[in-house]
């Protein structure tokens, strides 16, 4: 099979050879005089020798004719270009007697339509044979026009499908076509269009986040039309390279833009380097430790106080990772000892504290003095780890309910964040940076998770209030943010993410509901009301608070106004002294007293 490749080589040669005829037939009437058929004889490997080099000069024999595009065919011209130049002096230097000049301007043009015809054709052929290839599934495409042209060629190479039309948000759009598909109809005009195909499914692809996804999903739903969607470039590399549609998912109809990583400066930061990463098992802590492990750690030493979570991690991890040196602690970080022991065996070089209690209602009432020895205590403890072990950076993951806290859960964070910086001060060799961010998209205890499992049951889906917003982002991307601020921050510095535009939870609610295939008529939506603590909205900023930006665009920097010391050995001897249940109303004065911005609720 060796000889295949060089069968389209040929194949342009043998067109720019019959162009030659072609041309002198055509220059004399489609009846070439014999004297000028002994010329044309005498002549022919000079075009077909220039040819040769041109096509071969621009790469044009690289190009695969199934995939041929306006690309290939602008280098296709630039090849014919400069082979007929050369062809034209050659003929004319070699001064052949009565040659025909315009043969040398039609010959170009020949080689032209004939090299661009037996692409466009070959190209055509294989379209159709992916269509006749297809089960018969009829898949219409919705998106505006411009969405679907960067798409369809994927769609089109899939084997499960046969496109039959594009639905398009535009309606200025419909009547167009698109490589001969049909803009059948606007999107509000989507049942015609799925009955006038007869199909039952469409794939949506305009752009992840757009209204145009989540008014789909929403007309979809009603129609009971089954609504795909193509992966996201990260989902291919975990697909081994599938880009077969699949069903859309919520952080497809909340999408935002990819994260641009620092890739040089964070494969310098962790390479061969041990880091450390407390709550390892958990949600965040979990994948921190996958893109870790992505840019090559000497070792990474896990650590989680749920032996089944970081026996899960160290299944995936060995697995995903197998070259790596993983170390898998069970350990709680309110144990300062056992931590010091940790890090005095491996001397991380990085520290990230994912290790936290975040669940509001529960830390509210009964369980606030936890709040308190595992957000605050634990954050010390694992601060103070990181400097007296050496570790060049500590990165604390915080949260935006540690701005003007109004319960128990933010005030500990906003607390744990005071005693980050406070930390700094002790260990000026040791970068110590926090980082805020909103509710993240299926992590444990939000409300992604919740929902699911109501309408599992058929609901009701409890809502807290009509108009409570949150804002929102991936897994992945709270993770890349994380390991993003933690190589560009600067000691005592707490950034803030940009999370975007928040979010409706009963706009969640309903996405949701309309994902499982169902109405709110089938799964009713209630409001339970506020629970103690509650905010309808969140900030990233407290009142006294400014950002200054910094290099990355979803980074900044807060800048708090009259930054408050905390005084470590006091916090310490009260947590202890306060004892295993301590009274809620002295608990939260006490914390008022920390916090001057907590306000109970």
């Amino acid at each position: 099979m060796r000889s295949r490749p060089l069968i389209l080589p040929a194949l342009d040669l043998l067109l720019v050879a019959w162009a030659w005829l072609l041309a002198f037939w055509f220059r004399f009437n489609l009846d070439i005089p014999e004297e000028f058929l002994d010329l044309l004889l005498a002549t022919i490997y000079w075009p077909v020798g220039a040819y040769g080099v041109g096509l071969a000069a621009f790469r044009v024999h690289r190009q695969i004719w199934r995939y041929t595009s306006v690309t290939d065919l602008n280098r296709l011209a630039f090849a014919i270009s400069s082979a007929a130049l050369f062809t034209a002096a050659a003929i004319l230097m070699m001064r052949y007697p009565s040659f025909p000049r315009s043969v040398l301007l039609l010959h170009p043009l020949l080689v032209a339509l004939l090299l661009g015809a037996a692409r466009a054709g070959w190209r055509t052929w294989n379209d159709r044979g992916n269509q006749a290839a297809a089960d018969g599934k009829p898949l219409v495409v919705i998106g505006s026009i411009a969405d679907v042209a960067a798409t369809l060629g994927t769609l089109r190479a899939s084997r499960q499908w046969a496109l039959v039309g594009i639905v398009s948000p535009d309606p200025l759009e419909t009547g167009r076509s698109l490589q001969g598909l049909p803009v059948l109809s606007r999107l509000q005009d989507l049942g015609d269009a799925m009955r006038k195909t007869m199909a039952t499914t469409a794939v949506v692809a305009a752009a992840p986040g757009s209204a145009a996804r989540r008014e789909a999903l929403m007309r979809a739903s009603d129609l009971g039309v089954s609504l795909l969607t193509l992966p996201r470039p990260d989902e291919w590399l975990h697909a081994q390279g599938s880009t077969e549609p699949r069903k859309v998912e919520l952080e497809d109809l909340l999408g935002r833009l990819p994260v641009q990583l620092d890739v040089a400066g964070l494969a310098d930061l962790f390479s061969g380097q041990t880091v450390l990463v407390t709550g390892a098992g958990g949600s965040i802590g979990s994948e921190l430790c996958r893109q870790i492990a992505r840019f090559g750690v000497g070792r990474l030493v896990c650590v989680d106080v749920s032996e089944f979570a970081i026996y899960q991690l160290e299944q995936e991890l060995r697995a995903a990772h197998p070259q790596m040196q993983g170390l898998y602690y069970t350990a709680n970080v309110r144990e300062a000892a056992r931590l010091g022991a940790i890090a005095q065996r491996h001397r991380p070089a990085v520290v990230f504290h994912a290790a936290a209690y975040k669940h509001v209602p529960l830390m509210e009432d009964l369980n606030e003095i936890e709040a308190l020895r595992t957000n605050v205590l634990g954050t010390m403890n694992v601060a103070r780890m990181a400097g007296e072990c050496g570790a060049s950076r500590f990165v604390q993951v915080s949260t935006d309910k540690a701005v003007n806290p109004t319960n128990v859960m933010g005030a500990s964070k906003r607390l744990a964040e005071l005693v980050v910086q406070g930390v700094a001060r002790e260990f000026a060799a040791t970068q110590y940076v926090s980082v805020r961010f909103g509710n993240v998209l299926g992590s444990s205890g939000s409300v992604v998770p919740l929902f699911t499992n109501q309408i599992a049951r058929g609901g009701p889906v409890t809502v807290t209030h009509p108009d409570i917003v949150r804002y929102f982002m991936t897994i992945p991307e709270a993770a890349q943010l994380v390991l993003q601020a933690g190589l560009m921050g600067q000691s005592g510095q707490i950034f803030v993410l940009d999370m975007g535009e928040p979010v409706k939870i009963v706009e969640l609610a309903r996405m949701l509901i309309r994902l499982s295939g169902k109405t709110e008529q089938d799964v009713p939506i209630t409001y339970s009301g506020l629970r103690p603590g509650e905010k309808l909205f969140e900030e990233l900023l407290a009142n006294d608070e400014t950002t200054e930006p910094t290099p990355h665009p979803k980074l900044r920097v807060a800048k708090t106004n009259g930054q408050q010391a905390v005084e470590m050995a006091a916090l310490v001897h009260w947590i202890a002294e306060a004892g295993p249940a301590p009274s809620g109303t002295e608990l939260r004065a006490w914390l008022r007293a920390q916090v001057p911005e907590y306000v109970a609720r």
